[in-house]
């Protein structure tokens, strides 16, 4: 029985078998999160042996996900990230170390990809009021992880 109530839209996530370790690393890199649920495959599930992980609800932050182990027919692309905003550069710091660790990417203008495979972009609240300023468009452009001190010094330059 489903003891929570579900927004309106959940993000939902297909990995082939391994979203057990994929909620796991999540849980590990944001704070205030948790698992809520898990639904076990029955006996005539295709993708899943029966007990395995079917499908994890979970939160990050507050933000409800449901993880679906699928089979190896979908993946992720860069098509769909998530942002994550940050207050401070210590934050942009550990949300970038910790998603690139294990084997995730470093991309560009502060997109990464995990070792999921999953696409974050990583970025200072402020991001859209500096980019107003030519400097700190050209400053971000050159970055992979964002710098917030070298944005807001491109965005005061003449």
């Amino acid at each position: 029985m489903n003891t929570f109530s579900s927004p309106p839209i959940t993000p939902f996530l297909w990995f082939d078998s391994n979203a057990e370790a994929a909620v796991a690393f999540y849980l590990s890199v944001f704070p205030n999160s948790r698992q809520l649920s898990v639904l076990r495959a029955s006996a005539d599930t295709p993708s899943v042996p029966a007990g395995g992980v079917l499908t994890i609800t979970f939160e990050l932050d507050g933000v409800r996900f449901t993880a679906l182990n699928g089979g190896p027919a979908q993946g992720f692309t860069d098509a769909v990230s998530f942002v994550i905003h940050c207050h401070s550069q210590d934050e942009i710091d550990h949300y970038w170390s910790r998603l690139t660790s294990g084997g995730g990417q470093e991309i560009a203008c502060g997109w990464l990809r995990d070792k999921f495979g999953l696409a974050w972009q990583v970025i200072p609240t402020q991001i859209f009021e500096l980019l107003r300023h030519p400097g700190a468009m050209r400053a971000m452009m050159g970055m992979k992880k964002l710098i917030l001190a070298e944005l807001e010094a491109a965005a005061q330059a003449k």
